[in-house]
């Protein structure tokens, strides 16, 4: 989260330590880059939006484009950030709430 401020990396990294103790983290982090799902794509359906920020130095863009092109009738919306998790203090992040509100009104959600 380059973009980020010292108080939200303060905070995001206090919410981590709450929510999972180290050990399952690491399992968690491990599991997470085993996981391929990509051949049930197409059988998403549900309405998807997938949100991605261009500069995304954790997950290449290429890659969020292509989740989208996986699944039927996704939408796909490049966010102006570095930030792989947006902070509500970047301009990305209204644009991403107005993208979301609006796909939830779209689809009655």
């Amino acid at each position: 989260m380059p973009e980020a401020s010292a108080d939200d990396l303060r905070w995001f990294d206090a919410f981590q330590r709450q929510t999972t103790s180290p050990a399952n983290a690491a399992r968690f982090q491990n599991a997470f880059g085993l996981i391929d799902v990509r051949h049930r794509l197409a059988q998403v359906q549900a309405p998807t939006l997938v949100l991605h920020s261009i500069h995304d130095q954790r997950i290449p863009l290429d890659l969020g484009r292509a989740l989208a092109a996986g699944i039927p009738d996704a939408r796909f919306v490049p966010l102006e950030s570095r930030n792989h998790i947006l902070v509500d203090s970047e301009p990305a992040w209204p644009v991403c709430v107005g993208h979301v509100r609006r796909f939830m009104i779209e689809h009655a959600l």
